[in-house]
């Protein structure tokens, strides 16, 4: 298998093993969801009806290795939509390969093509290893996150 990483938009070919990344990354943060939101979240980022909802996967060789999720919506301080990451996961064998990277950049350009200059997302405070890549790429900021109960 190659070394090469490349990225490119998540297939309808590819459930299954877009299913096996998304499962680990949910693991990762001792999460789950039901059948049925795998089977829309999939299909929707597969569909031509749904622009704003979008995914990559990373590959190594012809081998999914990692996965990023990403949706545009509006934002009442902007004219131009913004742009939510909402879900980047590298398989464990390839983490510090630079696949993390090389999905947010591809997320990064998708945004700046589709005109929408803003990129944010959010992550858990002990999750040290991708806030060293984070902290390269990106500004950490001082908001702090609540939810509904």
């Amino acid at each position: 298998m190659s070394d090469m990483i490349t990225i490119r938009r998540i297939e309808p070919a590819d459930k299954t093993a877009w299913a096996a990344l998304w499962k680990a990354y949910l693991d990762f943060y001792e999460s789950s969801v039901s059948d049925a939101v795998y089977d829309t979240t999939f299909d929707r980022l597969c569909s031509d009806t749904r622009p704003n909802q979008n995914g990559f996967l990373a590959l190594q060789g012809n081998v999914p290795v990692g996965l990023v999720h990403y949706i545009y919506h509006p934002h009442n301080w902007r004219l131009e939509d913004v742009c939510y990451l909402q879900d980047l996961y590298a398989d464990p064998s390839v983490r510090g390969t630079g696949v993390g990277r090389k999905l947010i950049e591809s997320v990064y350009a998708a945004a700046d093509t589709d005109g929408c200059p803003s990129v944010y997302w959010l992550t858990q405070d002990f999750n040290a290893e991708a806030r060293k890549l984070y902290d390269r790429i990106a500004i950490l900021t001082p908001f702090i996150k609540y939810v509904r109960p």
